[in-house]
């Protein structure tokens, strides 16, 4: 079984269109999709997170 694609950050944040900034207000008010820290310090996003954070967006709107 593939391990689950993850995303980094920038990737994250050219998708959504966003400035790390205001994803970061978004996810200091936990409005943000779901991040995972490494054990190295980076940050990843689980596509599935990513896409179900989109489809929660898209329903809202």
């Amino acid at each position: 079984m593939a391990a689950p694609k993850m995303l980094k950050l920038p990737e994250v944040l050219e998708e959504i269109e966003m400035s790390r900034a205001a994803f970061y207000r978004l996810r200091a008010r936990g409005k943000a999709p779901k991040l995972i820290k490494l054990p190295n310090g980076q940050i990843r996003c689980r596509r599935s997170d990513l896409d179900a954070w989109w489809a929660a967006h898209e329903i809202a709107a």
